[in-house]
């Protein structure tokens, strides 16, 4: 997927979220490289699909409040799950950007059933918005 592609589904899912003017980064990594991050930074073993590293929270939240923070994807392990469930690549790492955002947005789906399931519907509405721009 093209930066400009990544660059448009992003901004298209910010919109959606009433939130035109904030800035975050995607990154795509190998598997060694989030499984090390997902070490560090939450103390979890082994490579995972999308990692989100929130701004909005700590005591310096309200620095740059436009800067929501960094979603990190592993394209790896999005290959292996899009196989998995028969799907396209592309439509895998559509899901994990809008999952990783959404996290930045502070939606827990491990809180309790009900975030679980709001967080599953906004899923759906953002996913829909982005299948819509590859057919415009």
């Amino acid at each position: 997927m093209s930066q400009k592609k990544i660059r448009k589904k992003a901004q298209a899912v910010l919109n959606a979220l009433v939130s035109p003017e904030a800035e975050l980064s995607v990154v795509f990594v190998d598997d060694s490289e989030i499984k090390a991050l997902n070490k560090k930074y939450l103390n979890r073993p082994g490579p995972t699909n999308v990692i989100a590293f929130p701004m909005r929270e700590g005591e310096c939240s309200d620095v740059t409040p436009l800067l929501l923070g960094d979603v990190v994807i592993s394209t790896e392990t999005a290959r292996r799950e899009a196989l998995k469930s028969g799907i396209s690549v592309e439509t895998r790492l559509d899901q994990l950007l809008v999952h990783g955002v959404l996290h930045l947005f502070g939606f827990d789906p491990e809180k309790n059933e009900v975030d679980a399931g709001n967080m599953e519907a906004k899923a759906a509405e953002l996913l829909e918005i982005i299948d819509n721009l590859d057919h415009e």
